[in-house]
């Protein structure tokens, strides 16, 4: 074994081929762990359970709603409405999502009367980002090309058919609330 041992270290001392497709098929090994890490560690924090770690309120509150429970039987999770589905627009948004997990483990909304004391301000931050961002969210299964007036109600086909087609508005501007109960906004600038 010390034999072998000794050998393989001549041939990884000395630069020949030998040496080098070892550390080529080293970093291509690397490579797909760390990739497979990584992308286990973006689907792990996609899932309700890790949502409800720090937000158990809000998904039991998302389980009284048309979003969980549907006669089409298609569910939206926490993160079909607040991660971007396409792979750079994901990153950015955790990268960003960070940030509140440092605020959870500072103890900022560790207890639903902190939580609730926040919401307001939570509910607003995350109100802009999807305006920011044309409601990205709500556009990957609610397409506006797909709509069915004559299934609406008149004054939707209204505020469908002139402010959204015009792009004076998002999905935000009038669905706040759609999935959750709408916080208490006193105190927040703008409210």
């Amino acid at each position: 074994m010390l034999k072998r041992l000794k050998r393989l270290w001549v041939v990884m001392k000395s630069p020949s081929s030998a040496s080098m497709g070892f550390i080529l098929l080293l970093g291509f090994t690397g490579g797909i762990i760390f990739w497979g890490g990584f992308n286990t560690g973006m689907e792990a924090t996609n899932t309700e359970e890790f949502c409800a770690g720090c937000h158990a309120p809000i998904v039991k509150e998302i389980r009284e709603t048309i979003h969980y429970s549907n006669r089409s039987g298609v569910r939206a999770i926490c993160s079909d409405c607040h991660v971007p589905h396409n792979w750079t627009d994901k990153i950015v948004r955790k990268v960003q999502a960070s940030k509140e997990l440092v605020a959870f483990a500072m103890g900022t909304i560790s207890t639903d009367e902190k939580f609730q004391a926040r919401r307001g301000h939570l509910a607003d931050r995350e109100w802009q980002r999807m305006k920011g961002n044309d409601s990205q969210e709500c556009r990957n299964c609610h397409q506006f090309d797909f709509m069915d007036f004559s299934e609406q109600g008149a004054r939707s086909v209204k505020q469908h058919s002139t402010a959204l087609a015009s792009g004076e508005k998002t999905c935000v501007d009038c669905h706040k609330g759609i999935a959750h109960q709408l916080p208490n906004m006193e105190g927040i600038e703008g409210w």
